[in-house]
């Protein structure tokens, strides 16, 4: 369970300050995402670096249980799979990067996933 502590108590926190700068920044980001966008090799980068973290965290933490440390493992996951289709579709990812850009709140809501998802995993790495 250790690595499962140790993984929470690094994301939890990188989660909450990434949410509540998400609903707070929401023009900061969305020039953000219009900059990465329009840079291959930015959409690349990502793609590269996503894979490297997805694999290190399902590596470190693929842990199938019905508590809250699947949701590590599924981060994980995600990250592998979202690195794998930047790579080889990056053209997929300018296209939901552009639609994401249309929708008024994405951002806010956004934030507030990755809060919940923060102080969940600060919670159970540095509470319990």
């Amino acid at each position: 369970m250790s690595a499962s502590i140790f993984i929470a108590e690094l994301l939890g926190p990188v989660f909450v300050v990434v949410g509540i700068a998400l609903m707070l920044r929401e023009q900061t980001f969305r020039a953000i995402l219009q900059d990465f966008i329009r840079s291959s090799a930015l959409v690349y980068l990502a793609g590269f670096l996503g894979l490297i973290s997805g694999l290190a965290l399902v590596l470190t933490h693929n842990v199938w249980v019905f508590d809250w440390r699947v949701l590590i493992t599924l981060i994980g996951w995600v990250a592998i799979i979202r690195a794998v289709v930047t790579v080889f579709a990056p053209q997929w990812i300018v296209a939901l990067g552009s639609k994401l850009l249309d929708h008024r709140r994405i951002f806010l809501g956004a934030g507030v996933v990755d809060l919940i998802m923060g102080i969940v995993l600060s919670y159970f790495g540095y509470v319990t």
